[in-house]
């Protein structure tokens, strides 16, 4: 049966990733997707911005249930960590956490989101 499910993750980060890090990126969204028992359906691709007041990585990965996005800014101490995974199967905010845990996270606020018929917030909150 399918399900919607949708987390949506702002962390303050420690350890951002450099621009140098593209191969690192690709392999930590290879690796979050395995995490979660989701296929890989086109990507992921990710860039380094150099725009200032944006300036980081963006990245993106079509899988085979739904997407996943990220967006790090890496101009201020903390950096901050956007991460948006929507799938139509069943997702542990736990295994997401865990795979975030690299960036050294200092706070980390969440929304995790069921989109079967209504939008449901399942869950939210604060982990510093």
């Amino acid at each position: 049966m399918l399900k919607h499910q949708h987390i949506i993750i702002r962390a303050e980060i420690l350890n951002p990733p450099q621009e140098s890090d593209t191969d690192m990126m690709n392999k930590w969204f290879k690796d979050l997707i395995e995490s979660i028992e989701m296929k890989i359906l086109m990507g992921p691709y990710t860039v380094y911005s150099h725009m200032v007041g944006n300036r980081g990585f963006t990245g993106i990965c079509a899988i085979e249930t739904s997407h996943i996005a990220l967006h790090i800014w890496d101009e201020n101490v903390p950096g901050v960590l956007q991460l948006d995974v929507y799938t139509c199967a069943h997702l542990d905010l736990n295994v997401v956490v865990q795979k975030l845990q690299q960036f050294i996270l200092t706070k980390i606020e969440y929304c995790f989101i069921d989109r079967d018929d209504d939008l449901e917030i399942l869950n939210q909150g604060t982990i510093v």
